[in-house]
């Protein structure tokens, strides 16, 4: 009986060593003869000026690998792998694997043969990969304008359970993916190292996503088409596979360790009790005395154990003595909660001293088991870092994802950081600061929880050093909002740029600010702009400057708040964020933030409570071609002139002095930072160890005003977004000696 064999066919064999393909699309197929020429057809069709590859894995017994050969093209690249007997091993996921070991583009595309995954979409994948910032692009079924509606009810409601188990258990992961069981993605062939998947059955997109280390992935919708030919191979069977693949993702190492470490303890158990019996029994100690006595014995027959059995290999973040020091404390620490038990049945309800020490030490070996999987025999590995350069001024390296800072994301190459967040333990108490040798200042700041709520502590030397609780992990907007940026806007003025509290948009290389107090309505004004004029989108809320008047993108996600839904195009956004938007507006606007700045003026630890609300329910923030799709985004241009939108009085415009613009600039970006901590911490921030950043900050901002025209836009309707286009036409025409000559039209002066 025949165990294995390959076949590769190419039809254009010449024309691959000529030209490489922009992509190679990697297609398992199994008894699917009758749709392979129609989707070669389609696909043939889609980038018409471009070579493409097709790599069909094949596992069919119905001709479908004769029906592959038999193509000839000379349009497009065509291999086989046909695989048999053992050599088809993970199922579809596994042919997918052999499929990207093979491909010989920089990118490739997953697809099914049945043409549900129209062909068609393979062209807004590549565009969507184009840009350089992601590593994977996901065909997604539920984001916006995706649809699966051919679906059954039965199948819809698995689709969407089994999406949601995923989405509960590899939540970072699976950040932003609306679809993580698409069999329809394309990913940059060098992020995925295909020996390290382990597949198994149709779920590879999934594996990819968890196993990957921190990819960026984004998604495009499409809808799901009509079987052309052949039978579905969903089945019972696949979704037994598919609760097993979680089961080994999730769950799998950790069940090996937690059974050596559950033998291990075992044998402890048994030195702790004769132990026991020992103090106890033999020299008539009191059985509490025995049992801490034991305790320290057991531990370090456990230590050694463990480290030889349990957790093998080395990388480990602390030393031998580190270890072995945690390792016996966590006992002792154990041993207080043991032993109030034990004399409750020993003392209360009479059990013998050494089935009662057997049953508490029972009790909390998961917690035990818990606290040195997490943090005792932790490699320095274990925590994925997720690095970003922002316009290569300032770099920060993050052990949490700052998703402000998605565009800015970069694989690797930063070795010394500007910035080194960590998430951890912090020591400071309160409020306060610290000058150390070396012109080094150390700010902490914790709220009444300390580490269990919102901490933080920075260090200003060579490099930034923030340390955040454990809980800013998991609310990665607070994080960065109330953590990350404050410290970002002293840092870039230290060298040399000012960010500034200003949408900007660009007409080609013309640069335009608008500025305003928090929740206005430079978002609102910046999306209908975008929506209806031919500008470029440089940021909504924060830019960068330079003093000879350039203005750099920041383009982090925008922010919707309540007064923002009427720009959004809801169509654009899945039926949950659309039925969630209304909660989640009005929660994070004006309002939302004025009743936390209440809170923190009564003591109670507002910081915290904003963290643990944007924990439960999350703010809504889109980037800007999610919700202006084709939106063209410009690194920098030249800043032509500034906007100031205003609600108050009369609608109308009027020209700002240099002054009263320089004055309204500095106080809007003051009123960007009013939330806890910063209030508490500005001064060390900016005026520690003899610096004076305020006046560095407004020199910058100045100088890159100088000559630059402001006008105030008033608009008690919020009507900017059609006052703007006239502002932007006299900035085009001002000069640095001509600013008076485009004063406002008389009829606003």
């Amino acid at each position: 009986m025949e165990t294995s064999s390959t076949i590769t066919a190419r039809a254009t064999p010449a024309r691959r060593g000529a030209t490489a393909p922009v992509v190679s699309v990697v297609v398992p197929t199994r008894n699917e003869r009758g749709n392979i020429r129609p989707l070669v057809d389609r696909l043939a069709r889609v980038l018409p000026d471009h070579p493409i590859e097709i790599v069909f894995v094949d596992d069919s017994e119905d001709g479908t690998d004769a029906a592959i050969a038999e193509l000839r093209r000379d349009d497009v690249d065509i291999r086989l792998i046909h695989r048999t007997g053992s050599a088809r091993w993970g199922g579809l996921g596994g042919a997918v694997v052999d499929g990207i070991r093979v491909a010989s583009a920089s990118w490739v595309c997953v697809m099914d043969a049945d043409l549900q995954h129209p062909p068609e979409v393979l062209g807004d994948l590549v565009a969507r990969a184009g840009r350089g910032d992601v590593d994977v692009v996901v065909a997604s079924r539920f984001c916006h304008d995706g649809h699966a509606d051919e679906f059954g009810r039965a199948r819809r409601f698995l689709s969407f359970a089994s999406t949601r188990v995923a989405q509960g258990l590899f939540a970072r992961q699976l950040h932003g993916i609306t679809d993580p069981m698409s069999g329809f993605f394309m990913l940059r062939r060098s992020a995925v190292d295909p020996d390290a998947l382990k597949p198994r059955g149709f779920k590879i997109l999934l594996e990819i996503l968890v196993r990957g280390g921190g990819l960026r992935a984004t998604e495009v919708p499409f809808e799901f088409g009509l079987r052309h030919s052949g039978e579905s191979k969903a089945s019972l069977a696949e979704g037994g596979r598919y609760l097993g693949q979680l089961w080994q993702l999730r769950f799998r190492d950790l069940t090996a360790r937690f059974g050596r470490f559950g033998v291990v303890g075992a044998s402890g158990l048994l030195v702790n009790t004769l132990l026991l019996a020992f103090f106890a029994d033999v020299v008539g100690l009191w059985y509490v005395v025995g049992a801490v006595l034991a305790t320290q014995g057991s531990s370090i027959w456990n230590f050694v154990l463990t480290e030889r059995f349990v957790f093998r290999g080395g990388g480990w973040r602390w030393s031998l003595a580190q270890r072995a020091g945690a390792f016996v404390g966590m006992n002792n620490i154990a041993l207080l909660l043991r032993i109030p038990f034990l004399y409750l049945l020993v003392t209360g309800f009479g059990m013998n001293h050494l089935v009662g020490n057997v049953v508490t030490l029972v009790t909390l070996t998961l917690i035990r088991f818990g606290v040195a999987d997490t943090y005792i025999w932790r490699r320095v590995g274990d925590t994925v870092t997720f690095q970003y350069d922002l316009h290569g001024i300032v770099t920060i390296v993050s052990d949490a994802v700052l998703p402000e800072l998605e565009r800015f994301r970069v694989d690797d190459g930063i070795a010394d950081p500007t910035v080194r967040l960590r998430l951890g333990r912090v020591r400071g108490k309160g409020i306060g600061a610290v000058e150390l040798d070396g012109d080094r200042t150390k700010i902490h700041y914790a709220e009444v929880l300390r580490n269990f709520g919102f901490a933080t502590e920075i260090e200003f030397g060579q490099r930034i050093d923030i340390v955040a609780s454990p809980l800013l992990g998991r609310s990665p907007h607070v994080l960065y909002t109330n953590a990350v940026e404050p410290v970002l806007r002293w840092a870039f003025v230290q060298r040399g740029f000012a960010l500034v509290h200003a949408a900007c948009m660009a007409s080609e290389e013309n640069g335009f600010l608008i500025t305003a107090k928090t929740d206005t309505g430079k978002t609102t004004t910046a999306l209908k702009t975008l929506d209806s004029l031919p500008f470029s989108f440089l940021s909504d809320d924060l830019t960068l400057v330079a003093p000879d008047g350039r203005v750099m993108t920041y383009p982090k996600p925008l922010t919707i708040s309540r007064h923002t839904l009427s720009a959004v195009k809801t169509p654009l956004l899945s039926r949950r964020q659309r039925l969630a938007l209304p909660l989640q507006s009005r929660l994070h606007s004006r309002s939302g933030r004025l009743f936390g700045l209440v809170i923190a003026k009564t003591g109670l630890p507002a910081a915290t409570i904003n963290a643990v609300v944007q924990i439960l329910v999350p703010p809504p923030k889109y980037q800007v071609d999610r919700l202006v799709p084709h939106v063209a985004i410009a690194p920098e241009a030249r800043l032509t002139g500034m906007a100031v939108i205003q609600r108050e009085g009369d609608e109308g415009s009027q020209l700002l002095s240099p002054q009263e613009a320089l004055d309204t600039l500095l106080s809007n970006c003051d009123d960007a930072y009013g939330f806890p901590p910063y209030p508490a911490i500005e001064r060390w921030l900016h005026s520690s160890n003899g610096r004076n950043l305020r006046e560095t900050e407004r020199g910058i901002i100045e100088a890159a005003l100088d000559g630059k025209p402001t006008h105030l836009l008033r608009s008690p309707e919020r009507n900017w977004h059609t006052m703007f286009p006239a502002t932007v036409e006299r900035s085009g025409h001002a000069t640095a000696t001509g600013i008076a000559e485009v004063a406002a039209p008389p009829e606003t002066r």
